[in-house]
């Protein structure tokens, strides 16, 4: 299994964002296009890896965790609750400032309540900035964040909690694949 992922991380393109190596992927830019059969794959392998009990929601970060996120709500019909880059202003709105390997912004949670169980999904993890703005937004929202899990792990980053990731690579002028899940 991951077979598509794993093929198509060794041979995607690199850009080069000031000191940061940012290798192009449809997983994590939708670039060029999404195949469903890789998406399929990602989506199918976190369902076996995630813990699903008693969960109400499956939260995902904009803009690459939605495609991840749906797939999966569609098959274990658990709602998905997407993080926004907009602000919003509805009562109990949690606004989150995040910063990444390349970027800084804020995110916005909606619709999480006290007592919600949930698992978080996601694209890639890098640096841990997202990842630890929305672990806190969740814990001022009262919810209980049950699982995590990324398609792709890059640097293996400390985000405070345990978490799960299908590939790890590692990034240089290309990307190699270090372990996988399966």
């Amino acid at each position: 299994m991951l077979k598509k992922l794993v093929e198509t991380l060794e041979t995607c393109p690199m850009v080069q964002r000031g000191e940061y190596h940012y290798f192009i992927h449809p997983i994590t830019d939708g670039v060029p296009r999404i195949d469903p059969h890789l998406l399929r794959e990602v989506s199918t392998a976190m369902i076996r890896v995630l813990d699903f009990s008693g969960v109400t929601q499956i939260v995902v970060a904009e803009a690459m965790g939605i495609p991840i996120g749906s797939a999966i709500s569609l098959v274990t019909d658990i709602p998905m609750n997407i993080v926004r880059k907009r602000e919003y202003r509805l009562p109990g709105e949690v606004a989150v400032h995040q910063a990444t390997g390349y970027s800084k912004g804020h995110l916005y949670l909606n619709g999480v309540n006290p007592g919600d169980r949930v698992v978080i999904v996601d694209d890639v993890i890098s640096t841990g900035g997202t990842m630890k703005a929305l672990l806190w937004a969740l814990d001022q929202a009262g919810a209980e964040v049950v699982d995590i899990c990324f398609a792709i792990n890059r640097g293996r980053p400390d985000i405070g909690r345990p978490y799960k990731s299908l590939v790890t690579i590692e990034v240089t002028d290309r990307v190699r694949v270090i372990d996988r899940v399966f």
